[in-house]
């Protein structure tokens, strides 16, 4: 079994992407695997600038919570991003992690496969198509990753909304249960 890093990444409190990531912890721990939770509410992380020192020294000059992040990520074997979709694509604070996460690149960082759990208030299948885009591209740049599915929960909007979705809860549950 594997060490699964869930990254919540909604800072609405009792957001419907932290009740479904919790759920789908709760998959994961009782098909063995060893899973932990993070949320980036309260967290500061600041946007990436570009000057590519870590490349070369594998640590990002920005002295902020996203350098702890990047050390779980890196230790992680399989990874899931829970994420609220706001006008198509995922929210801005998931993509800003991404973008700091670049001092893995170059590491022997462990993770292997990529996951996503979307929320969203549409339901329809092509809402979370952008995000899903946008994550694949990041996972791209891992050579010894890949992405590697998406729970999309669509039809949930207001404030913990999922405690009432059945379908969608058992969805995380069983999604986690499958991780590989």
């Amino acid at each position: 079994m594997s060490k699964v890093l869930i990254i919540t990444t909604s800072l609405r409190p009792q957001s419907n992407s932290d009740i479904l990531a919790a759920r789908l912890a709760a998959g994961a721990e009782a098909a063995g695997h060893t899973v932990e939770t993070v949320s980036l509410k309260g967290k500061t992380i600041r946007y990436c600038i570009g000057c590519l020192s870590c490349q070369k020294t594998q640590k990002c000059v920005l002295a902020d919570d996203a350098v702890e992040l990047a050390e779980k990520v890196k230790e992680a074997e399989t990874l899931v991003f829970a994420t609220p979709i706001y006008y198509y694509e995922m929210c801005g604070q998931m993509k800003t992690l991404l973008d700091r996460l670049n001092p893995l690149y170059p590491s022997d960082y462990q993770f292997r496969k990529v996951y996503m759990l979307a929320t969203a208030a549409e339901d329809e299948d092509y809402v979370p198509k952008k995000a899903e885009s946008g994550l694949q591209g990041w996972v791209d740049c891992f050579g010894k990753a890949e992405y590697a599915g998406t729970l999309f929960c669509g039809g949930i909007s207001d404030a913990n909304e999922a405690y009432g979705k059945e379908a969608a809860l058992d969805a995380a549950y069983r999604f986690g249960r499958e991780l590989a």
